[in-house]
This record gives structure tokens, sequence and C-alpha cells, in this order.
């Protein structure tokens, strides 16, 4: 049974979030100004680098392979973020980036595994993440060339990590559902602004966007997974 304590933001829970939206921001704005582009080299890494830090200070209730596998995906995220930095020098840079952040998704696909509700099948919430999937790829389709397969296998992924976010309710505690699952969706938006702006055709405000949708989805994560004794 989870303490009332944990279940409740704590003030180091509150004062890391201000910072981690301070970061966010930084990173918005450095992004989207081209004279101030040479700083989001800085402000980008940050945000990750802020996160692994603050999870491991503030994880040692946590069961230690549940804890070895959040920092693993958090790792994979910020190489992912760095790599994707780079994506007007080669392709390789993409695909490593993808690469990256597939893992990441493997990892918290893993870790909500080991907190999911056995008795909870899903099947409605599934068929819905079938649909969306189905529905992103009508769009990306045409524009994936020789990525068809590595983005089909990405999509399934996040699908998979979004459906095991939703596996867990009614095995953990209610906050820590709600933070998780908000987060993999919102991490799932993320993607698929991402994979359209670049596949489909070019969106607006697509910095800010995929950037905010970004972030939160990794603050609500990592949030949630603390609230877990």
């Amino acid at each position: 049974m989870i303490t009332t304590k944990r279940a409740m933001p704590t003030k180091t829970e509150k004062s890391f979030s201000l910072l981690f939206i301070f970061l966010l921001a930084l990173e918005i704005i450095t992004s989207s100004f081209k004279h101030l582009q040479i700083f989001n080299y800085i402000a980008k890494p940050a945000l990750l680098i802020s996160l692994i830090l603050f999870f491991w200070k503030q994880s040692s209730h946590l069961e230690k392979k549940i804890k070895l596998l959040i920092v693993l995906a958090l790792i994979c995220s910020l190489l992912g973020d760095i790599l994707l930095m780079f994506t007007n020098h080669s392709a390789y840079f993409f695909m490593g980036g993808l690469l990256a952040f597939l893992t990441a998704h493997i990892f918290y696909v893993l870790v909500f595994l080991k907190q999911r509700n056995k008795s909870k099948k899903g099947w409605v919430f599934m068929g819905l993440m079938l649909v969306y999937g189905i529905l992103l790829f009508y769009f990306l389709r045409d524009g994936l060339n020789n990525l068809l397969y590595p983005v089909i296998i990405y999509m399934i992924v996040i699908l998979s990590m979004a459906t095991t976010a939703f596996l867990r309710q009614g095995q953990v505690a209610k906050n820590s559902y709600i933070l998780v699952f908000v987060g993999a969706i919102l991490f799932m938006i993320s993607d698929s602004i991402l994979a359209l702006n670049k596949f489909y055709q070019p969106l607006p405000f697509t910095d800010f966007s995929i950037m905010f949708t970004y972030g939160f989805a990794q603050l609500f994560i990592v949030l949630g997974l603390l609230k877990q004794p």
C-alpha cells in the first residue's frame, strides 16, 4: 500500500518540476530561433540529464531491476536527443536516434509489464491503438521509402508502450497510473508529430509541439514511476 506522503507531490518533486519546465522552455526557445541554436547543444541534453539525476536520487525505494530499466530508458532517450540534433549532417543520425528511442521504449515496456494488472485484458484500448497506428501509417506510407520497415517496427513498439502503460491500471497506485499513462500518450503524440512532419508534410510550430509533449511525457512517466513503493 502506497503511503499518502508518497502519493502526494513532495516539495522536492515540485521544485524539480519547476526546474524541468524552465529547462524545457529554454530548449524550445534555443531551438526556435536561429541565432540561439548554438545554445541548444547544451539546453537539449540538459533536460534529460537533469531528469536522470533527479530520478537516481529519488528512486532508492524502487526495486533494483526496475530502477535499472528506467535509468537505461532515460539514457537511451538522452542519446536519441543528442543524435537527432545532427540529422542535418547525415541520415545516419536519424537512424541512430530512431534506434535509441526504440530501445528506450522497449525498456519502458519491460518496466510497465512488470507492473501490469494480469486480470485486465484491455482489448478495447488495444483496438483503439491499432486504429490509431493504421491511420498514422496511412499518412506516412508514401514518404517512408527505405525507412518503411524500421518505422513500422518503431510504431509497433511505441503503441505497445502506451498499451502496457494502460494495463498498469488497478495494479499500481492511482496517481502513479495516471501520470505514467498520460506520459505514455504524450510520448506517442510527440513521436507522431515528428513522423508526420518528416514523412508526410511540414507542420507548423513543430519545434514547440514535439518538445512540449516529449518533455512532459518523460517528466510524467518518471514522476509516476517514483510513486510506486
